[in-house]
């Protein structure tokens, strides 16, 4: 028996290193939904998550309007990113296809969870329609922004989501209004029809195409070619860009769609840094999407520190009060890293039923060598323990307990250091 043979799951499979927010295909989903460890502190923070958003699926919403911010915390290898995709997956109650077979998200966790209690309320919650937008912020934001990158973000993601322009929040602005007024479909009607192109495709160029537009408009609206062209040109001056305008629309989508929304946003922290305006601008994005949409809008965000941490040296230095950002995220879930031995035991290390009785063979051969051979001065590293038993030399093979210890102490070191450290902050 080779080495690869003694493994449950193949060695050779597709796992990514490390998870991606907005790696979202079918494949990737459904490696990371069936893999996915539930350890006792991870269930303890589903548990509490649930807890506080289940709420929100009913009649008493509205009194979850100041507790509408879950803040996730944990450093290099705690997995709060892999965490909040899993929650997005389940919250969307996303459809994943593999090799014909097709599943919801949520029928993963009917193994995974054995309370039946804590799984109807998972179950109430994912068939509450949801929309969930998951995004890595870092990677959605102009640099050119500052203080307005959060804003401009939540704006970009939420266009994206619903239809509208994306990387042109002015031309959503007009899309938006199109549609209000029922004109909308005309518009892309009558745009085509001068073009030979769909609007959607033409859109993000539309500086080559204003005389288009212009004709476009005022074929759907009625008003002279002049008035729209006009139209056209003030749009980028005439454009409200604002935090309660943004939740206003965030409202207005919600009412008309019957929908909660959820803005999962990966790596928030690392994002804002030091930056006190932007975290006042969170504060507030949060405050005013939780009065405004009544409890309807999440905002979930993750952050190498706790919230507490983050914060605190901001307040000391500039005088700011953050207390209400303390407030509006009331659900606050801190990561450890000191179950990744379980995470590698359940998810790459489990045996086949012909492997374990080999090895516990080996061990009542060698135990005592082992022991012996792999273990360090307990004066001087205490934390370093070798194998204790035939159980652990199974569910460790071929590592020893300690490995895991010294690999993430390697990677840590790693991402405080250098260019390449910041790829590795992920996790």
């Amino acid at each position: 028996m080779n080495i690869e043979q003694i493994f449950e799951k193949r060695l050779d499979r597709n796992i990514n290193g490390v998870v991606k927010a907005e790696q979202t295909d079918d494949a990737s989903a459904w490696i990371e939904l069936d893999e996915y460890v539930i350890t006792r502190e991870l269930e303890g923070h589903l548990r509490h998550f649930f807890e506080s958003y289940v709420p929100a699926t009913g009649p008493d919403r509205i009194r979850m309007e100041n507790k509408i911010g879950v803040w996730v915390s944990g450093f290099f290898g705690s997995g709060k990113s892999h965490f909040i995709k899993i929650l997005s997956y389940l919250l969307s109650n996303r459809k994943v296809s593999h090799n014909g077979t097709e599943r919801h998200a949520y029928s993963f966790f009917e193994d995974k969870i054995k309370d039946a209690l804590f799984l109807a309320d998972i179950n109430k919650a994912v068939h509450h329609p949801t929309e969930v937008i998951l995004f890595n912020i870092d990677s959605r934001a102009n640099v050119d922004d500052k203080e307005d990158a959060i804003l401009k973000v939540f704006l970009k993601v939420f266009n994206e989501r619903v239809g509208y322009c994306a990387d042109f929040p002015h031309i959503a602005h007009l899309e938006r209004e199109l549609a209000k007024r029922g004109q909308y479909d005309a518009f892309k009607t009558a745009f085509a029809t001068i073009t030979d192109s769909s609007w959607e495709k033409e859109r993000d160029s539309y500086y080559f195409i204003s005389d288009e537009m212009a004709e476009a408009l005022s074929q759907a609206t009625g008003q002279s070619v002049d008035a729209s062209r006009q139209w056209v040109e003030q749009l980028d001056k005439n454009f409200p860009l604002d935090i309660n305008n943004f939740c206003q629309w965030v409202k207005e989508w919600l009412d008309e769609n019957g929908k909660n929304i959820l803005f999962m946003v990966d790596e928030v922290g690392q994002f804002i840094g030091k930056n006190t305006q932007m975290m006042l601008k969170l504060q507030t994005i949060t405050e005013n999407l939780g009065v405004i949409c009544g409890g309807r809008a999440w905002v979930i965000v993750t952050s190498q520190a706790d919230i507490n941490a983050a914060i605190g040296g901001m307040s000391s230095r500039d005088g700011q009060d953050f207390s209400k950002i303390q407030g509006r995220f009331s659900t606050r879930l801190q990561l450890s890293s000191s179950n990744t031995s379980e995470v590698i035991q359940k998810r790459l290390l489990v045996k086949t039923d012909a492997a374990k009785p080999a090895l516990a063979k080996v061990w009542q051969e060698k135990g005592d060598i082992l022991r012996n051979q792999l273990a360090f001065d307990p004066t001087t590293t205490a934390s370093l323990r070798p194998y204790t038993s035939e159980e652990e030399f199974i569910d460790n093979y071929p590592f020893v307990p300690w490995h895991y210890q010294i690999l993430q102490k390697v990677f840590e070191s790693i991402r405080t250091k250098g260019a390449a450290g910041k790829q590795l902050a992920m996790g």
